[in-house]
């Protein structure tokens, strides 16, 4: 009997990537084969590989909505990539594609179009980013993860599904975290730091600026992001510091009782999912386009959040709301459970196989 294929594309970043993972292990329980597309130096060629997913490479130019000299010559290599992923489609033949998002997306999404192959894409943020809103007119729909998303999304292709959480991060040992990170004082509340795939330069330099007051309290995982560990800190009781994780993640999530977190759609759903109480620093519209401010004004709006503006951001703020979080979790944590927003697996699931070729 034939295997359903569906081929996956999403780069970037992490974000753009990971949320493919969690869908993975459900489409390969029902008999689809997974192969992705992706660019030869991007984050998502590792992540992929990693899970010994058939691995397509295309050519993509990076989409600014800045000035750069290189916007003229990248035209010619995304028009390179649907070529590319013309070849791709006509030789593997998939029943359908599904986008996460960032610029590789854009080549793929209408080379599928162009072989009459369905699109799911999924946006995270409350306004499609420049990938999704260029991908939208040939995407047959469009899954969102806010209810306010909806009518951002043209043609009436906008489907409110939420996002995909990984099983695996649901299933998180509190009592492996703490002993990863060999904390001496188990009685304390631990703070999650956590800035993105890259890390944060201004929340690192704000958390260690500030630790000796914050372990006075508390006991401290800081994922600092590749290149940014302080040897100074290496050795410093109750604070544990990572550049990246990715198996130890779902253990470290479950051992915090706080969290202070950028505030990527991704990541804030996979907070809500767990239920922990959390401070956002959402990037500014400085080196933004302002889709995590959005983000974080309506997790703060439900109750879920905290939020501190990166421009507001100093040591008093940060330990004035720290402990503020400390106090109030309770509080939290009781709107986080009445949330009606669920994991988006299984809807998601169900819109690829409704318009899935297989159908």
């Amino acid at each position: 009997m034939k295997k359903h294929k569906i081929i996956m594309t999403g780069g970037g970043s992490a974000g753009h990537v990971t949320p493919n993972l969690a869908l993975m292990p459900k489409l390969t329980a029902l008999g689809y084969e997974v192969e992705y597309i992706g660019t030869k130096n991007g984050i998502e060629k590792n992540i992929i590989q990693g899970e010994n997913i058939k691995y397509h490479i295309i050519s993509s130019g990076k989409l600014r909505r800045y000035f750069d000299i290189k916007n003229f010559s990248d035209p010619f290599k995304v028009l390179r990539g649907i070529i590319q992923s013309i070849g791709i489609m006509k030789r593997e033949k998939p029943d359908i594609v599904f986008s996460k998002g960032g610029f590789v997306t854009v080549p793929v999404v209408i080379a599928a179009h162009l072989c009459k192959i369905p699109v799911i894409a999924h946006e995270s943020d409350i306004t499609p980013g420049l990938a999704n809103r260029l991908a939208a007119p040939y995407c047959t729909k469009v899954c969102v993860t806010f209810p306010e998303s909806i009518e951002n999304i043209k043609g009436n292709k906008g489907v409110l599904t939420g996002t995909p959480i990984r099983k695996e991060l649901l299933e998180g040992s509190r009592m492996n975290g703490l002993r990863l990170c060999k904390f001496s004082d188990l009685n304390k509340p631990v703070v999650f730091v956590i800035g993105g795939s890259l890390g944060s330069k201004v929340i690192n330099d704000t958390i260690r600026k500030n630790i000796d007051s914050i372990l006075s309290k508390y006991n401290v995982i800081h994922i600092c992001g590749k290149g940014n560990l302080e040897d100074g800190l290496k050795d410093k009781k109750g604070y544990k510091q990572f550049e990246y994780v990715k198996d130890e993640l779902p253990d470290l999530m479950n051992a915090a009782d706080l969290v202070i977190s950028r505030a990527g759609a991704n990541v804030i759903f996979e907070l809500l999912a767990l239920r922990k109480p959390n401070i956002l620093i959402p990037l500014s519209k400085k080196s933004s386009r302002g889709d995590q401010i959005l983000n974080a004004a309506s997790f703060e709006n439900h109750g879920y959040s905290m939020v501190i503006e990166e421009e507001s951001l100093n040591s008093e703020l940060l330990i004035k709301k720290l402990n503020e979080l400390s106090r109030e979790q309770d509080k939290y944590i009781k709107a986080m459970n009445e949330s009606p927003v669920k994991n988006g697996v299984n809807n998601i699931i169900n819109i690829i196989d409704k318009y899935s070729k297989k159908a």
